[in-house]
């Protein structure tokens, strides 16, 4: 029974959303960073990147102070206005390749990340969880939306098509080419049914902001070791998600890249490979798998298919199945000598959006000696492995939609 609440968002106004709204600050490049910083006075970056009105770079706790120096000013300017009344969001994206997402921004509890009933399917690094959490507890606010999936619901799904029969409160459109919808839901009787729809889901997962998850969990524990009187109703006790129907999900693959061979020679490493796979020369034409265990393969030139001997490798829980795991026990690890993919620097990872054409120039180039392809990871793959408290090896999926900063803040 997921415990989901209604909150009382911080946002831009109308006038100012689109040039409000950010990606993630480490998708820019320096260059796209700069020019939003210096041509566009409104952006969230200026937030996230204080120290550029001082031409200094920040770090640690100096920067969270100035973070929530900016922020402030922010409000003060009136660029920024809280909503009077705690609502839920109605959250809508259409893509530039016409993908349309439709979910509800609301706040989860760090109680039902507890209690596994928000359940994760990635490992999180201890720094990292220790670093968010000591920036959260200075800047006291959630700017982006963790991804939350849930299984999906006929009355959630009545009443995002209802509340979207009225005009959004936000419709603004991104140099991306994505269109963004909000909606605020704050009467009363509809906040309550949103709320009583979500306690009859049992299980929710966490598809994108695992880090951004567990660092809330964190700082609430902290909070609530210093304040034993604490009622569970506090602003610390929960973080801002966006909540999608499993249907509007979409999960791509991210292609593998080594740079060497582990000291073997191509013949070598062809023969290595034959013990657990078929191996076949597909020439220059591009291969591309397409069956779950079947892997494509770029090499000195040409593309290879790569097809599992399952007689060879056993399966024993839904983390074996998966074709990232498979990749890492069979060759990765075994052969090429990559046993920590998260840290390993002859690993490198490319997400579907750049293709196999892109693994292909990068092994030309010379920098990568071979580049290994396959199928994106399912949703069924996904819940299976964090059902059975298991995690998947780094970089299994790539996951839309991407959402932006800036345009619902919850404080805490």
């Amino acid at each position: 029974m997921a415990h989901i609440i209604p909150f009382k968002a911080v946002r831009p106004t109308r006038d100012k959303v689109s040039l409000v709204a950010s990606r993630s600050y480490q998708t820019y490049t320096q260059e796209e960073r700069d020019a939003r910083l210096e041509y566009n006075p409104f952006t969230f970056l200026h937030i996230i990147n204080p120290g550029y009105k001082y031409h200094k770079t920040l770090k640690g706790r100096e920067r969270y102070r100035m973070v929530r120096n900016r922020y402030s000013e922010f409000k003060e300017d009136h660029i920024f206005i809280q909503d009077k009344k705690p609502a839920f969001y109605v959250y809508k994206i259409v893509n530039r390749a016409k993908q349309v997402f439709n979910g509800i921004v609301g706040a989860v509890s760090i109680d039902d990340y507890k209690k596994n009933i928000i359940k994760k399917h990635e490992d999180t690094i201890e720094f990292r969880e220790q670093t968010f959490k000591e920036y959260l507890k200075t800047v006291g606010f959630n700017a982006e939306p963790v991804l939350l999936t849930y299984p999906d619901n006929d009355q959630l799904k009545a009443i995002i098509e209802d509340v979207q029969k009225d005009r959004a409160e936000f419709e603004f459109t991104t140099t991306y080419r994505d269109t963004h919808y909000l909606w605020i839901v704050d009467d009363e009787k509809a906040v309550q049914t949103i709320k009583d729809a979500f306690e009859s889901v049992d299980t929710i997962y966490i598809a994108d902001g695992h880090h951004r998850s567990s660092s809330s969990v964190l700082l609430a524990e902290d909070q609530r070791a210093s304040n034993p009187e604490f009622t569970g109703d506090e602003g610390f006790n929960f973080f801002m998600s966006y909540l999608l129907p499993e249907s509007d999900l979409r999960i791509y693959e991210f292609n593998r890249l080594v740079r060497d061979l582990n000291n073997l020679s191509k013949d070598d490493f062809l023969m290595a490979l034959d013990s657990c796979y078929r191996v076949e020369n597909r020439g220059t034409t591009v291969y591309k798998p397409t069956k779950k265990h079947h892997f494509s393969m770029y090499l000195d030139g040409e593309y290879y298919s790569l097809y599992l001997r399952k007689n060879e490798y056993k399966v024993k829980t839904a983390l074996d199945e998966l074709d990232t795991q498979i990749l890492h026990k069979t060759i990765l690890e075994p052969i090429l000598g990559i046993k920590d993919p998260r840290n390993d620097t002859r690993i490198d990872y490319t997400h579907r959006e750049r293709g196999l054409s892109h693994v292909k120039s990068e092994v030309d180039s010379g920098e990568f000696a071979v580049g290994f392809g396959m199928l994106p990871t399912s949703i069924e793959d996904l819940k299976a492995i964090a059902d059975e408290g298991q995690t998947m090896p780094p970089k299994s999926t790539f996951i839309l939609p991407k959402l932006r900063s800036g345009v619902t803040i919850y404080e805490f």
